[in-house]
């Protein structure tokens, strides 16, 4: 049975990605932007987790708030488990930030180190180190055949420029990082609860899962390839801020299931 805060933010998710759906940017607008991004407002580091980007994000988030959330509201009554909502989807924003504000001051200098000395071999190499080079292979030997054109040296600088303007441009949305807090929160009350996966279709300790978790959402994070949209940072910042809150509520081992 759902549980009032529950509930609540349940409605709250899909009615904003019904609204988003309909066509009105909330995202663009709510969406969380990087620290570097002319975009970025304060709001945003709680705006974001309300947001979803499409069906399939929505379902799944609002799919583990369903399952897990509705016992954590009771254990902790509805004032806590709200606060508990906000402060790992909030943390989770902080420690995405944190880590994309490093990544991109990293691109950003990678940027003016180019436009500083332009040339076909510190492109190729911007390019290989960005994953960019099957992308613009093409303008890559044209300029590789003519390294003082003008017009060339043009294109190459607004190339990276734009590749840079686009990593800012790009908002993170979702509740993920509080849907991971709230499984955090989940395995270290009721650590030894069996909870049945789908895929693959055998019981497994809420503890373990965590652990699992935990683990990937990491290992992902500092492996991330190119193509990976999702925010794994994110994901370990709700559970950090999720570990913290509990300990900090003096939650005690002899009373975990």
């Amino acid at each position: 049975m759902l549980t009032p805060v529950v509930r609540t933010i349940l409605l709250l998710n899909i009615g904003l990605y019904l609204i988003t759906a309909s066509g009105i940017d909330l995202i663009g607008r709510f969406g969380l932007y990087s620290f570097l991004s002319p975009a970025f407002a304060p709001h945003q580091l709680l705006t974001h987790m309300f947001l979803h980007a499409g069906f399939a994000h929505i379902f799944s988030n609002m799919l583990g708030l369903f399952f897990f959330g509705p016992m954590l509201e009771r254990v902790w009554g509805n004032k806590r488990f709200t606060i508990f909502y906000l402060v790992t989807g909030v943390g989770a924003g902080l420690l995405f930030s944190g880590i994309n504000y490093f990544e991109a001051s990293q691109l950003r200098d990678a940027v003016v180190a180019f436009q500083s000395n332009p040339s076909p071999e510190s492109l190729e190499f911007f390019l290989s180190d960005h994953g960019l080079v099957s992308q613009f292979d093409n303008f890559l030997k044209v300029y590789e055949e003519s390294p003082s054109d003008p017009a060339y040296i043009r294109g190459a600088i607004q190339l990276v420029n734009a590749y840079y303007e686009r990593q800012l441009a790009v908002p993170m949305v979702g509740a993920s990082g509080a849907i991971f807090g709230i499984l955090m929160a989940f395995g270290l009350l009721f650590p030894n609860t069996e909870l049945f996966l789908l895929f693959p279709p055998i019981p497994i300790k809420a503890k373990y899962l965590v652990t699992f978790y935990g683990a990937y959402e990491l290992y992902s994070g500092i492996h991330r390839a190119q193509s990976d949209n999702v925010a794994h940072f994110a994901h370990i910042g709700g559970m950090l801020f999720a570990f913290i809150l509990v300990k900090y509520w003096g939650k005690q081992r002899n009373n975990f299931y």
